[in-house]
C-alpha cells in the first residue's frame, strides 16, 4: 500500500508536522528523506530494508557512493542529498559550539563527533581547538589509519595548536570496531599528548572515543 492510502496521522510527514521528529522512528525519518519507495514497497518499507542491509543509519551515513548506490532506490543523486544534509547539520553544530562553551554544551559535543566519525570504516584522530572561553576555533582531521591504528605525533599536534593560538583542545577519535572503550594504547596516547601540549600551556580537555554504541569521554570517565 502506497504512504499516500496510509490513514493521515500514520503518514510519516503528517507525524513529524503534528508531533514533531522525535515522534517518528528511524525508518520513518529516512523515509520521509527518500520520499519515494521502489515497485512493491512504501517508502517505509524501502527505508526498513535499507537500515537492515546497511546495519544502522550511521552506516548507511558513513557509505562511500559506490557501496551506497548499489542499494536498491538509491543513486548519486540521493546520495549528494545525503551527504548534504549530514553537513548542514555538522556545520550547524559547529556554529553553536563556536558561540558557546562547550563544557556546557557536552551534548552537543557528541553529536558533532557522532555525525563526523561513527560508521567510518578506518580509524580517523580529530582535534577541536577552543579558545580561552572554551569557544571552538576549528576542528581538524590530524591522523587516518588502519582498522587497527593510526599514527599519532604529538608534535604535529602542538604545531597546530600554536597555529591555531587555541588555550586548550578536545581530542577525538573512532574505533572501527564499534566499541566505544579506551585501550591501554589509547591512555598512553593521551598522556603524552597532555604533556606534550603543557609545555606550551595548553590544556586537554577531554578525549572522546565513538564507537557504533555511543560516544566515551575519558573526563567522564575519570582517566584523563
Amino acid at each position: 500500500m502506497a504512504i499516500t492510502d496510509w490513514p493521515e496521522d500514520d503518514r510519516p510527514r503528517e507525524k513529524l508536522l503534528q508531533k514533531g521528529p522525535q515522534a517518528l522512528s528511524e525508518a520513518e525519518l529516512l523515509a520521509i528523506f527518500l520520499r519515494t519507495g521502489v515497485k512493491g514497497k512504501s517508502a517505509v518499507d524501502l527505508a526498513r530494508d535499507l537500515i537492515s542491509r546497511f546495519g544502522s543509519l550511521s552506516a548507511l551515513f558513513a557509505a562511500d557512493l559506490r557501496t551506497f548506490s548499489e542499494a536498491p532506490g538509491l543513486g548519486p543523486a540521493k546520495y549528494a542529498q545525503l551527504q548534504a544534509a549530514i553537513e548542514m547539520a555538522k556545520r550547524g553544530l559547529q556554529e553553536e559550539l563556536k558561540c558557546s562553551d562547550v563544557l556546557s554544551s557536552p551534548t552537543s559535543v557528541r553529536e558533532f563527533l557522532r555525525l563526523t566519525l561513527q560508521g567510518k570504516e578506518h580509524e580517523v584522530f580529530l582535534a577541536i581547538f577552543l579558545d580561552v572561553q572554551n569557544r571552538v576555533i576549528a576542528s581538524e582531521e590530524l591522523f587516518r589509519g588502519t582498522l587497527a591504528q593510526t599514527s599519532v605525533y604529538p608534535r604535529e599536534i602542538v604545531k597546530r595548536a600554536l597555529v591555531h593560538n587555541a588555550a586548550s583542545m578536545i581530542f577525538a577519535h573512532n574505533h572501527p570496531s564499534g566499541i566505544a572503550e579506551p585501550s591501554a594504547a589509547d591512555k598512553t596516547l593521551t598522556d603524552a599528548l597532555k604533556s606534550a601540549l603543557a609545555l606550551v600551556d595548553i590544556k586537554v580537555l577531554d578525549h572522546f572515543i565513538v564507537g557504533r554504541g555511543g560516544c566515551l569521554s575519558f573526563a567522564e570517565r575519570g582517566i584523563l
